[in-house]
């Protein structure tokens, strides 16, 4: 089984990928086509050049690695992508084969939780549109991340039973720290993670972030919202 979990930043992103990393049957891959996005896009960000040097940057060679062989002789193969990362030009058929589970928070959480890290953003940097558009193209599963904060258990287990694959209480706590399978990146985003040893509980009243950028995300947000497994 290969997973394509798609979500835009600051989205608990990280600890899913922990949660099934945790398991004994799963391989992860964090973010693949990050690299290739940066020096296709030339945008700046925390760490352009480190993450450039460090990683594959050929979107096409990156493809191939997704469509193929499941590494370290594992069962299974949990790929953490961002859909703002499908810029023109990079390969997506490969996603085709396999189970696309679509990760969503709400925008004003993900705006001030990622303004935070990067004082800069616009809409593509928080990839709402790009998400429901990869949402038309490839269908899929919808899993809330405040649900999951709510109770890991019944949404990850409900997430299981929906794609055909046993449920593993490993996915519930792993050892705080980072993880080899971390991208470069880990050590400017992750620190929250790292002191994690498992879901952190339901989040608190919506931030005030009232912007032209949450007025243009919600939309997006919301259509998805609407089509997620329910809690």
């Amino acid at each position: 089984m290969k997973i394509a979990m798609w979500s835009g930043p600051r989205n608990l992103s990280t600890a899913m990928m922990y949660a099934f990393g945790n398991r004994p049957d799963f391989a992860i891959w964090d973010e693949p086509f990050y690299a290739p996005y940066l020096a296709a896009t030339g945008i700046d960000h925390p760490m352009k050049s480190e993450i450039i040097s460090a990683h594959e940057t050929d979107p096409h060679s990156v493809a191939r690695r997704c469509a193929g062989t499941i590494p370290d002789g594992k069962q299974h193969f949990y790929m953490k992508h961002m859909p703002h990362h499908m810029i023109a030009g990079v390969p997506r058929d490969w996603a085709k084969a396999c189970i696309n589970v679509h990760l969503i928070r709400h925008p004003a959480r993900v705006i001030a939780s990622y303004g935070a890290k990067r004082a800069q953003m616009g809409a593509a940097d928080i990839g709402f549109e790009a998400q429901t558009r990869l949402y038309d193209m490839l269908g899929g599963i919808v899993i809330d991340s405040a649900d999951i904060r709510a109770n890991p258990a019944k949404i990850l287990k409900k997430l299981c039973d929906t794609i055909g694959l046993p449920f593993d209480d490993a996915m519930l706590s792993w050892p705080a720290g980072p993880r080899k399978d971390d991208g470069i990146w880990a050590k400017h985003w992750y620190n929250a993670v790292h002191q994690s040893t498992g879901f952190a509980g339901p989040e608190g009243p919506l931030p005030d972030v009232s912007s032209d950028l949450l007025a243009a995300a919600l939309p997006h947000y919301e259509r998805l919202a609407d089509r997620k497994l329910s809690a």
